[in-house]
């Protein structure tokens, strides 16, 4: 069978489709402002190229303006055979503390049966699970089962911010019968799963003031009101003790999940113990909100205080800061609308201000929920290809972070599924110190990409809308 060649020629060239994913790790292409955004426009070049060399045709950087550059390339076998667009991203998140990491973020290094670097697992694994699948089908058959297209974001992990405008522009490019995004992880080590719903984000940045500029504690402490203490009020009066949120109103359109989502968090293999091993959470600390953990991280809202400061650790003084800021996340799911949670969270956080300090509040970031139903037949494709790579049956998980690519891609697509698969697992540390990628689940996740190319191929045929780019 074509599918056994191509998973051959993978495996005799495991080693070189590695050197890729270091090439790419090299590259440190932190999206955020203030990076060096030349530095990301050199890893949409280095992903061009390593497209052209894995068998994409029409390989190019696009760019809109104001955006960091996205990357595409494409194989079309035949016109009217069934399309899939590949998704990943190619920017990432900055390194965090240096001090913190074990090897340098950006030279990759393996240990263990792993890869540490930034972006190992998030996300430059999933373009070289899919340069690597595509090159393996091509230099086994000199064909595929399918046409494809992929595409590699660039400003993913800032929230996509120039997404509507770049699907007005390319939409047409991208028409595809299906989509499989590369951008999620798997519920524990050698256990595929398939990503069904995925929590939004609505974010912003709150600073309180009181003075024209910091003063001596001792000479002036006691009457001056002390905005770090103003700011922590706000902040704790945004949750209950048991760590709901108390933001009046916020948890009135929550969809609760169905039966059958529930009976599915519930057969998962994993119990609390479990949970807090995965989270490494410390001895003795509380699990908050009152629902089973992945429920509460799937289907329930939750709040986070992102960062906050007020002078620094480094440069601590004996003063009364004039001014304190700290940046506020709300994960959002069906059917919270994410305008409304801003309202919500903005009137709490400008309630809340105490003693006249003055309060600047700025909007950061609103990403809608996104949920999706697997009856389509790709998603029985999806399932029997994951088990031929992994010898496991997949699991159908949510996600309690966001994509801010999945819904506006799927809708301006005209609704064709989105399979959401990764090679992510709950050890890889993705955004923290000390990333990285087991490279055994990256073996088993390529070889289900070769199969599912296979068995996309033929779960869309009879269905096939034939839409190519003109």
């Amino acid at each position: 069978m074509s599918v056994e060649r191509a998973i051959e020629h993978y495996a005799r060239s495991k080693r070189e489709y590695l050197s890729d994913l270091e090439e790419l790790v090299r590259v440190p292409s932190v999206s955020f402002p203030g990076f060096d955004a030349q530095a990301v426009r050199e890893s949409a070049a280095a992903t061009v190229r390593l497209m052209r060399r894995r068998g994409f045709d029409n390989a190019r950087v696009l760019e809109i303006p104001g955006a960091h550059p996205y990357a595409y390339g494409d194989r079309i076998v035949r016109e009217g055979a069934p399309t899939v667009l590949l998704y990943a991203h190619h920017d990432v998140q900055p390194a965090g503390e240096a001090a913190a990491w074990q090897s340098p973020p950006f030279e990759p290094t393996e240990r263990g049966g792993r890869l540490y670097g930034r972006g190992a697992a998030d996300d430059k694994a999933g373009i070289v699970m899919h340069t690597s699948a595509v090159d393996a089908w091509v230099k086994a058959t000199s064909s595929l089962p399918l046409n494809v297209k992929l595409i590699v974001e660039g400003e993913e992990e800032m929230g996509s911010g120039h997404l509507d405008g770049f699907l007005r522009e390319h939409v047409e490019l991208l028409r595809a019968d299906a989509i499989v995004i590369t951008d999620t992880t798997n519920f524990e080590t050698g256990l595929p799963s398939i990503t069904t719903a995925l929590r939004g984000l609505v974010a912003c940045d709150v600073e309180v003031r009181a003075l024209k500029q910091s003063v001596h504690s001792g000479m002036w402490g006691g009457p001056i009101p002390d905005p770090v203490m103003g700011l922590s009020r706000m902040l704790a009066s945004l949750s209950t003790p048991d760590g709901k949120i108390a933001i009046p109103g916020i948890y009135d359109s929550v969809r609760p999940p169905s039966p059958e989502e529930q009976r599915s968090i519930r057969a998962l293999p994993g119990d609390e113990a479990h949970f807090r091993r995965q989270a490494g959470l410390l001895p003795g600390v509380e699990l908050l909100g009152g629902y089973p953990p992945w429920e509460g991280i799937w289907r329930q809202p939750s709040l986070s205080i992102n960062a906050i400061q007020a002078s620094s650790r480094k440069d601590v003084r004996n003063i009364i800061c004039e001014s304190a800021w700290a940046a506020v996340g709300i994960r959002i799911v069906p059917d919270m609308d994410p305008d409304d949670t801003l309202a919500r969270l903005t009137k709490a956080l400008k309630d809340g201000v105490p003693w006249g300090l003055e309060c600047s509040i700025e909007p950061a970031h609103a990403t809608g929920w996104w949920c999706t139903d697997t009856s389509h037949p790709a998603f029985a494709a999806a399932r029997r290809a994951l088990e031929k790579g992994y010898g496991k049956a997949p699991v159908a998980i949510g996600c309690g972070g966001s994509i801010g690519m999945v819904e506006p891609l799927a809708r301006s697509l005209g609704g064709v599924p989105a399979i959401l698969i990764g090679v992510e697992d709950p050890y890889a540390n993705a955004h923290s110190e000390n990333e990285s990628l087991g490279l055994d689940d990256m073996d088993k996740a390529t070889r289900g990409i070769i199969f599912l190319y296979d068995e996309l191929g033929r779960a869309l045929a009879p269905t096939s809308s034939r839409r190519l780019a003109p």
